[in-house]
């Protein structure tokens, strides 16, 4: 059993009725949702949300987490560091991490990556091309086409301050002319990470079939592969072969 917790800040849904009109219950739930279909029994999936204490993200919720997903907006400072911290542990033990949209900005994608994670947007109900760039990878698996079309999106554009992608999978065109790497793979300690664009909160975008079907393959992309890993610096006097 593949267990996932999924993360929301959830600020726009309780405050913002474009946002309720659209994601009524929350991107938590319309995530939950998605991935209950996609797994079926394969996975056990729970929500947490910035507003519960420890954020949801206790120490004893994130030690049964296999893939933790991750969407937040306007209130990344607010995550409290011990908590940043505790993820950060986890995903070096090997906790898969994924993170969508906004995301970029929060606090945990910032510390991994070890650089701003700025970029250059605009809000203006843009047409989005994804341009698949590593056809055949698990993450893609039933993805036909060359390119996902999104037809009103938020455009995100580079330069995206991150380091060098282990693997890019996606480039994002926008009807307005620029570009931007919206899916990027990349490894921390024994942890799987991966960023992915799409899903600005006042478009119907978790909804696209060929979203849910990337996000889910990417939590089976992301899972452990051998379990957790724990490494405690030690002294070792005595050496395996005599030093001459």
């Amino acid at each position: 059993m593949l267990h996932i917790t999924i993360w929301n800040e959830f600020l726009h849904e309780r405050t913002n009725p474009a946002v309720q009109a659209i994601y009524p219950d929350g991107i938590h739930i319309a995530l939950r949702d998605a991935l209950a279909t996609n797994l079926g029994d394969a996975a056990q999936l729970t929500c947490a949300t910035l507003q519960e204490p420890e954020h949801g993200l206790t120490s004893e919720r994130l030690a049964s987490t296999d893939v933790l997903l991750w969407w937040g907006h306007a209130e990344h400072e607010r995550v409290a560091d011990e908590v940043v911290e505790r993820v950060q542990r986890r995903v070096l033990e090997g906790m898969g991490l994924i993170v969508l949209h906004s995301g970029h900005g929060s606090k945990i994608f910032r510390r991994l990556m070890g650089t701003s994670c700025m970029l250059r947007w605009r809000e203006a109900a843009e047409r989005e091309r994804l341009w698949i760039t590593l056809p055949g990878h698990p993450i893609l698996r039933g993805i036909e086409g060359d390119f996902i079309e999104l037809p009103s999106t938020e455009m995100y554009g580079e330069h995206f301050d991150i380091p060098p992608p282990d693997e890019l999978l996606l480039i994002s065109w926008f009807e307005g002319g620029e570009v931007f790497r919206s899916g990027c793979t990349f490894q921390r300690g024994q942890g799987k990470i991966f960023y992915f664009r799409p899903g600005h909160e006042t478009y119907p975008i978790y909804y696209h079939p060929q979203v849910q079907r990337i996000i889910s393959n990417a939590v089976l992309w992301a899972k452990p592969e051998l379990g957790n890993f724990h490494f405690d610096a030690r002294h070792v006097p005595d050496p395996l072969s005599p030093i001459a």
